[in-house]
């Protein structure tokens, strides 16, 4: 049997905590289904973080790396109308092919919320700063226009809310604006 380092380890409980995170939310999701999934100890899972704030938060910000990389890659050498297909089309199959993902980050915002309302504003600055570097990798390819980048992040979350709620491909919702295919599997 092969040993993971304690770095591979920690990669393991990121994925594992995206996974049971987009399924149970911060506050559904306990360090047990975690650790179990991983295949480890609670014991060790508070080795590689210091509690279950910290990987969710360790899995909130990989969202945001994962999903500012695709737009990067996908606007790469783009610019204006070009950009805008490149990174919806891009965001559209993510959304359809790894459902987690868009799932982790609807339970980001509502962890935020739930969050500030009893005065902890940990969860809001991680992820207000993560949608800042969202909306940056966004903004330069469609030209630094504060418009079209607010159309696009707002297209964004109406996908996101679209999905999240189940509605099927062929529902009336989605007139003119195209589902993300495998939209009906995606909740």
């Amino acid at each position: 049997m092969v040993r993971m380092s304690a770095e591979e380890r920690r990669e393991s409980v990121i994925r594992a905590a995206t996974t049971e995170f987009a399924r149970g939310g911060y506050y559904g999701t306990s360090t047990e289904a975690i650790a179990k999934r991983v295949g480890v100890s609670q014991p060790y899972l508070f080795r590689l973080f210091p509690g279950k704030k910290a990987i969710f938060l360790a899995a909130a910000e990989r969202c945001v790396e994962d999903t500012t990389r695709m737009f990067e890659e996908a606007s790469e050498g783009l610019e204006g109308e070009e950009a805008l297909h490149a990174m919806g089309d891009a965001y559209r199959k993510v959304v359809s092919e790894q459902p987690e993902r868009l799932m982790m980050q609807m339970q980001m915002y509502l962890a935020v919320a739930a969050a500030e309302q009893e005065g902890d504003h940990e969860f809001g600055e991680v992820v207000r700063a993560g949608w800042m570097r969202l909306w940056d990798t966004v903004h330069i390819p469609l030209g630094a226009d504060v418009d079209g980048t607010t159309s696009f992040m707002a297209y964004g979350m109406l996908i996101n809310c679209l999905v999240a709620m189940g509605f099927p491909p062929e529902h009336r919702v989605w007139a003119g604006m195209g589902p993300p295919e495998g939209a009906e599997g995606s909740s």
